[in-house]
């Protein structure tokens, strides 16, 4: 997901998605620990999501802030 693309969300967008992502995440290592993982490369691509999300809301939040 790109940054762009997630900008284009509403904030309550970007929680659910990150609450999503987290839901994903917690399976991808449960298959991952039970050997049923068949992309690793989902797991840190997930953490990267997750990441991009929750620092796009924080920008959303401090430009609330200056805004007061």
């Amino acid at each position: 997901m790109k940054a762009s693309e997630i900008r284009e969300l509403s904030l309550e967008e970007m929680h659910r998605k990150v609450a999503d992502l987290k839901e994903e995440l917690f399976n991808l290592r449960f298959q991952h620990g039970i050997g049923q993982l068949e992309n690793p490369q989902k797991m840190p691509q997930a953490k990267r999501d997750i990441a991009r999300l929750k620092t796009i809301i924080r920008e959303f939040e401090l430009k609330d802030d200056t805004d007061k």
